[in-house]
């Protein structure tokens, strides 16, 4: 078996390879993987150097003005009152999971007519995945706004608040 490795005819490197009796020759041999972990080390030579560079390079002249918290545009003159609401970023990543799920179904659209009836199939599944998902976020009260509508604040909080006087 000859393998050659890149150049044109006249400076072509070929490598002989014996192949066993016996073993079959379609097997990947550890000269197949040599293009992966070459560009292996060089991505991570060269994202470890840009990271030294730039730590060596870079001017360090840290100011008290420079090291205090900034937010917004604000200077803050105090600390927070409260913690800001986990509900923010639940709805947050809600919206960027159904977001991704709703690109996968562009992309699905865009080849439909290939997939034919297995394509078909698979997107059902996935639709009913999807909607499966968004009843039970909604079950669990997640994209309710007004907690004191919800059945488990009612129970453990606030039992004796009607849900008309709550609404």
């Amino acid at each position: 078996m000859v393998r050659r490795f890149g150049g044109d005819e006249s400076g072509v490197l070929e490598l002989q390879v014996e192949t066993p009796k016996g073993v079959s020759s379609c097997l990947m041999e550890l000269a197949d993987y040599l293009p992966i972990a070459l560009m292996t080390i060089l991505g991570l030579l060269f994202g470890g150097i840009s990271l030294y560079m730039s730590k060596k390079l870079a001017p360090n002249n840290p100011t008290p003005e420079k090291l205090a918290p900034y937010e917004c545009g604000i200077v803050p003159l105090q600390d927070p009152g409260e913690r800001f609401p986990v509900k923010f970023y639940l709805v947050a990543m809600l919206f960027v999971i159904f977001d991704v799920e709703i690109v996968f179904l562009f992309l699905w659209a865009v080849r439909m007519d290939q997939f034919g009836w297995a394509g078909i199939a698979s997107v059902v599944a996935f639709m009913s995945m999807l909607i499966e998902t968004l009843a039970y976020v909604w079950k669990r009260g997640a994209l309710d706004w007004n907690v004191q509508r919800r059945a488990r604040y009612r129970t453990v909080v606030a039992p004796d608040i009607p849900i008309e006087e709550a609404a």
